[in-house]
């Protein structure tokens, strides 16, 4: 296949899946602001760019962390790059250019979902209507992933795409957590506190994951509970396990249609070693935050890495 379509489906999924993510960041950001006082809400907003990483380029055309500004400049401004209206384009760019390589079902889904938050975001968000806002990016976002399931063959594109899927979902389950934990809690004091879990409560809501967690713990909200949930359960579809289970499948597809294992793979085993042979207490007791960022940057890597092998670039 050639590096050009490889890179399209690959960053196609990657751009989609990072709009969801930030999309529930943000709603994160968004329900914890919400039980703090207008004093200290900002520092809760202010979190949320400092975990997408957009601090530098945030302050500088903004000068305070008012909500309406974060979530605006986050969902629809022109000038951040990373912002989920971009991240939609760029996905429908990316689609565009491999069209021929995906069934009118997964074009037609992308491109509507590029033209209703294209409309949607047109103007100024407001805090009254950015609930239905995150949720039309979630729901659109799901149905793109629909369409390609349900339609799509499962041959090397299909494998590319869903690379990009649960390499960039991993990415932001992580992120997601380091918000919560390393970023948003004000101080040590706070954890096993009442506002330590309502945060915890709305990091699960913020990943769809409340219900599936309180099916598996019988109501129990304990931070060491959710983290393993979260990072070590591998039934549940956003944890940091079951995404690398789901990239191993498809790392391994494509070593049967080339022939070879490629060194992205040995990466890949051992990274999904660490989380197999995980035990959550090892990892509070090492640091949680410490955890997540040696995750992310492994996570990187990988993705770097089959790029190379596969011979695409971004």
């Amino acid at each position: 296949m050639l590096g050009r379509t490889a890179n399209g489906v690959f960053w196609m999924l990657r751009y989609l899946e990072r709009a969801e993510n930030t999309a529930r960041l943000l709603e994160a950001g968004f329900r914890m602001a919400l039980t703090r006082d207008v004093a200290t809400s900002e520092q809760e907003w202010r979190s949320v760019i400092v975990t997408t990483g957009q601090r530098r380029a945030y302050e500088a055309r903004n000068g305070t962390y008012a909500g309406i500004q974060v979530f605006n400049w986050i969902l629809r401004d022109r000038s951040n790059e990373a912002s989920v209206l971009n991240m939609i384009e760029l996905a429908r760019t990316n689609a565009r250019m491999v069209r021929a390589g995906l069934t009118r079902e997964v074009w037609e889904a992308t491109n509507e979902t590029w033209m209703r938050l294209s409309e949607a975001l047109a103007r100024p968000v407001r805090e009254s209507t950015l609930g239905s806002v995150l949720d039309l990016v979630r729901r659109q976002s799901t149905q793109v992933r629909g369409a390609m399931d349900g339609t799509m063959l499962r041959n090397e594109i299909y494998n590319f795409a869903r690379l990009g899927k649960f390499i960039e979902r991993a990415d932001n389950t992580a992120r997601i957590l380091d918000v919560k934990y390393y970023v948003l809690l004000p101080a040590v004091s706070y954890v096993g506190s009442s506002l330590d879990n309502v945060q915890w409560d709305n990091v699960l809501r913020s990943v769809s994951a409340e219900r599936a967690y309180r099916w598996l713990n019988a109501g129990r909200m304990d931070p060491r509970s959710i983290a393993e949930f979260l990072i070590l359960d591998g039934r549940f579809p956003r944890s940091l396990a079951f995404c690398y289970t789901k990239v191993g499948s498809n790392l391994r597809s494509l070593a049967r249609d080339y022939g070879n294992a490629a060194p992205c793979h040995a990466m890949l085993d051992e990274a999904d070693e660490r989380l197999r042979e995980g035990d959550i207490d090892e990892i509070f007791d090492a640091g949680l935050h410490e955890f997540i960022g040696g995750f992310i940057a492994r996570n990187q890597a990988i993705a770097a890495q089959i790029q190379r092998d596969y011979r695409f670039t971004e």
